[in-house]
This record gives structure tokens, C-alpha cells and sequence, in this order.
């Protein structure tokens, strides 16, 4: 990316502060990520969907707006930040559709997995990351890269600060760890 990361850096620093001056050029210089995040996020998401990318980018950065005294590190902390929040906006949005069933959070054994939507499988997904984060906040980091946002392993890596073999293992791990959560019996 053409982006100075350490500029972005700075201003992200100024902006968890709440110099709010920064906001047009970290807006400027962060746009194209945000934008390929919401694309990502709208990649299984049903033809015809009430909101689009740019209404969630929009969104999200609004939402960002308002977290105060944030010590953010770096492109990466705020790039997987502002998954979560988008992830969460769209979750919350099929919640408020009547017509959505969703799965129960605990015990989904194999065999129910084909019988539902990739919706509910994520909304399943999604609360099992705070499980998880309990435990490792890198493998949570590492699921809402690769599961959510279907990056691939070196640009999470890249969004991680990990090497490529740390990253592959943490997915590996986390993979394993949500397949025995969501194949296990009630």
C-alpha cells in the first residue's frame, strides 16, 4: 500500500486521543481499506440488501468516532477494529429481520451445519469469538480476519504484524477450537 504506515500510525494516535483534526487525512488514507472491508463483509451477504458498502464504511467510521481514549498501535489494531464493528452493525441489522432463525450459541453438532445459511453460521461464529477471546485474543484477531473478512493468510499476517507460519498456526488452532465448540452435543 502507498500509504506511510507510520504517518497512519501517528494519526491514529492523535485521533485515540481525541484530536479530532485528524479525522480527513486518517479518513483519507484509510478509505480503500475500509472500503475492501465492507466489500468483504457484503461477499455473502444475500442479493439485494438493504444496506450497501459504502452505508457500512460510513457507518463504521462514525461508530469509531465516538470510542474515546483509545491507544490504538497501529493500521492493522485499527483495520481489525473496524471489521469487528462493521461485522457487528451487519449482525445486528439481520437480527432486526423477523424472518431470520438463527442456530443456538452452544452445542451445534455437524451435521445441523448444512442445513442453515452462512448467516447463521456467522452469527453462531461471532458469539463464540468472545469465548475465545477470553482465551487468546490473537486467535480471535486471526478468525475475524480469515473467517469474516476471508483474508488471505499473508494479508492477515500483514494485518497481524505476524510472520506467515505464526499466523497459519494460530488458524489452525482457532479452526480446531471452533470445530469441537460447534460439533459438540448440547
Amino acid at each position: 500500500m502507498a500509504s506511510d504506515p507510520v504517518e497512519i500510525t501517528q494519526l491514529l494516535r492523535q485521533w485515540g486521543t481525541g484530536d479530532r483534526q485528524s479525522d480527513d487525512r486518517l479518513f483519507e488514507l484509510l478509505l480503500p481499506d475500509l472500503r475492501e472491508i465492507a466489500g468483504r463483509c457484503f461477499g455473502g451477504e444475500r442479493l439485494g440488501h438493504t444496506l450497501q458498502p459504502t452505508a457500512l464504511v460510513n457507518e463504521a467510521f462514525l461508530r469509531l468516532a465516538k470510542i474515546k481514549n483509545i491507544e490504538w498501535q497501529d493500521r492493522g489494531h485499527f483495520l481489525a477494529v473496524s471489521a469487528r464493528i462493521m461485522r457487528r452493525y451487519l449482525i445486528d441489522h439481520a437480527r432486526a429481520r423477523p424472518s431470520v432463525i438463527f442456530l443456538p450459541m452452544e452445542g451445534l453438532p455437524e451435521r445441523v451445519l448444512g442445513n442453515h445459511t452462512s448467516l447463521e453460521l456467522a452469527i453462531t461464529v461471532d458469539a463464540l469469538l468472545d469465548e475465545l477471546d477470553a482465551e487468546s485474543h490473537q486467535r480471535r484477531a486471526v478468525v475475524e480476519l480469515k473467517f469474516f473478512l476471508g483474508l488471505t493468510d499473508t494479508e492477515a499476517a500483514d494485518a497481524l504484524n505476524l510472520n506467515l507460519h505464526t499466523l497459519q498456526r494460530e488458524w489452525y488452532r482457532s479452526r480446531r477450537w471452533l470445530f469441537e465448540r460447534l460439533s459438540t452435543q448440547p
